[in-house]
């Protein structure tokens, strides 16, 4: 029995491992063989959503920060990729990464303001930002106000392909989801992924160790804001708009119930949340303002009943984390 211990670890880290990519394999599959059966544009929102999700994750899920502000680069991104394909004619690959990049550079801003502050001082310093945010895209008249920036050309990608064609624009998101999703997990499970984690755990611990701990939170803060921003600018090609919205505090509020509802701190758990959200205010839309009532009984029932979402109580049911 001594002499199998040391290999408990490893065995069971290639278990856990092996789930993980059957679960990453049965996820890319659906997205493949959705279409077939489900509206593409539909597909494509749940997908943008739940890159946004698996980027708010990051943050709160494995740094423990919870921030208010999420939409703000979610929104400001749109914002910057249907101006730059519309005002400026960049292509649908430059004016993502235009929009990308704003969202990088607003991140590093507000980090560096908000970064310093812990619990609920940092998520009402984020909130607090995330209101100028909306109030500048509301007054500045590049964004078009309360109407927004509408009928955004798709373009050409790299000048070759014609993403007016909805299959075409459906391959470049779902890309764009699987490689955002990727590079997220690769993150996670990094060494730098292990510090946001010990820090997440206890932060006093990891500075007795040596880490610079600000500095890590302000990376993962910005590579979460990048990361949204990414899904932002891809949604607004996807709808050919940039709306108020989108950078609003609900929104934000949003995002906040759908890495509830999948499973705060899982790999799968946001893509999952951000399925059941997108759906229910698709068949509820009927219902009009009752849709917020219905989303908030949702998230009261996580909070007191799954308080690990559905793919935290799957995992813990497998004793596989997802």
């Amino acid at each position: 029995m001594t002499s199998n211990a040391p290999g408990l670890p490893i065995a069971r880290g290639a278990s856990v491992l092996r789930h993980q990519q059957i679960a990453f394999l049965a996820m890319a599959g659906f997205f493949v063989v959705a279409p077939l059966a489900i509206y593409p544009v539909f597909l494509m929102k749940v997908m943008c959503f739940a890159l946004f999700a698996c980027a708010f994750n990051l943050l709160i899920g494995y740094v423990g920060l919870l921030s208010f502000g999420h939409a703000m680069f979610f929104g400001m991104a749109g914002y910057a990729t249907a101006h730059s394909a519309k005002v400026w004619g960049f292509t649908p690959e430059l004016a993502i990464l235009f929009g990308t990049a704003s969202a990088c550079a607003l991140g590093v801003v507000t980090g560096l303001l908000a970064i310093r502050r812990q619990g609920i001082y940092f998520a009402m310093i984020t909130l607090a930002l995330a209101q100028m945010v909306f109030f500048f895209c509301l007054q500045a008249p590049f964004t078009g106000g309360e109407d927004g920036i509408q009928a955004v050309p798709r373009g050409k990608l790299f000048g070759l392909i014609d993403l007016t064609n909805v299959w075409a624009m459906y391959a470049l998101v779902f890309a764009i989801f699987i490689g955002g999703f990727l590079l997220i997990y690769r993150i996670v499970h990094s060494p730098f992924g292990q510090v946001l984690k010990a820090i997440r755990e206890n932060e006093t611990r990891a500075v007795s160790l040596g880490y610079h701990v600000d500095r890590y939170k302000l990376l993962a803060f910005v590579l979460s804001a990048t990361l949204a921003g990414l899904a932002g600018g891809t949604k607004s090609l996807v709808f050919q708009l940039a709306s108020l919205t989108d950078v609003h505090w609900t929104m934000s509020g949003e995002v906040v119930l759908m890495t509830l509802v999948g499973g705060l701190g899982t790999i799968f758990g946001p893509v999952v949340g951000a399925a059941v959200i997108i759906t229910m205010q698709n068949y509820l839309a009927q219902l009009g303002a009752w849709v917020t009532v219905v989303q908030g009984v949702i998230f009261v029932v996580c909070v007191l009943a799954f308080r690990r979402g559905i793919i935290g109580e799957i995992g813990h049911a497998i004793r596989k984390p997802l």
